[in-house]
């Protein structure tokens, strides 16, 4: 089911800049209310300021954090009608990664959306509907060379995605996972030399994926993608697993060549 965006009370974590703030520009064109929510206070007060949306400052991953969200959205909007989950951290590294690193990830990429999902369901499972969209990543449905953290918490958000589809869907809540390749954002550019040999000749601008999340939104497809060939690469990664592994590993190879110093 579509989301009438005219009048629609809506959450955007990550509103502070790269997609986040994109959405919250685009939604906001199509007479959407806006919350935003960042942990740069004076990035996401900037965008709220520019869109006529409130800002929240602070963390929308911990469990205390989203119950404030929520709280301070529903006072400024009354029901949230649509909660884009998009906030997310991308951190480098392998089984090395530090617990730290691996925890982070684990809070922001996944426990971030359950825990909003906790406080939204409630409210919209009473009246009928509601609408969840979460920033995924071609990540969670291939997976990311270089960083371990991301790849397997971004399998996870999908997961989480996909579990609220097929449990609520029949009772008017719909959910959708949109999942870009690269996008020119601080998180592409923190990637390095790595990041721009692997994605910077088909990394798109964050107001690309809004476009497209907009046309999404409209007809309230599960799979969003903003890169239409990941549907390929996706179909492949399940039919010919094989092929697509030894596909992967020899770009991680190209890479590795690429970045040696």
């Amino acid at each position: 089911m579509s989301v009438e965006l005219d009048g629609a009370g809506v959450v955007i974590t990550g509103g502070g800049g790269g997609i986040g703030a994109a959405l919250a520009r685009k939604l906001a064109g199509q007479g959407s209310r806006l919350v935003l929510a960042d942990l740069d206070g004076d990035a996401v007060r900037a965008v709220a300021e520019e869109v006529g949306g409130t800002a929240v400052v602070g963390d929308a991953a911990s469990e205390e954090g989203v119950r404030r969200l929520v709280a301070e959205a529903r006072a400024a909007l009354g029901e949230v009608d649509l909660f884009c989950a998009n906030a997310g951290v991308a951190v480098h590294g392998g089984p090395e990664t530090t617990e730290d690193g691996w925890a982070l990830s684990w809070e922001v990429n996944v426990m971030a959306h359950v825990r909003a999902a906790r406080e939204l369901l409630p409210g919209w499972l009473e009246r009928g509907r509601g609408h969840f969209l979460a920033t995924v990543s071609a990540a969670g449905l291939l997976t990311s060379l270089g960083s371990a953290p991301y790849s397997v918490t971004k399998h996870g958000a999908l997961a989480f995605a996909e579990w609220l589809s097929v449990t609520y869907r029949h009772r008017g809540i719909t959910v959708q996972a949109i999942c870009p390749q690269g996008v020119r954002t601080k998180m592409l550019a923190d990637t390095g030399k790595e990041g721009e040999f692997i994605m910077g000749a088909s990394a798109i601008e964050p107001e690309d994926v809004a476009d497209t999340c907009l046309e999404g939104l409209r007809d309230g497809r599960f799979l969003i993608l903003p890169h239409p060939e990941i549907a390929d690469y996706y179909a492949a990664r399940a039919t010919q697993n094989e092929r697509w592994l030894g596909g992967m590993n020899k770009l991680q190879r190209k890479v590795e060549q690429a970045v040696q110093p």
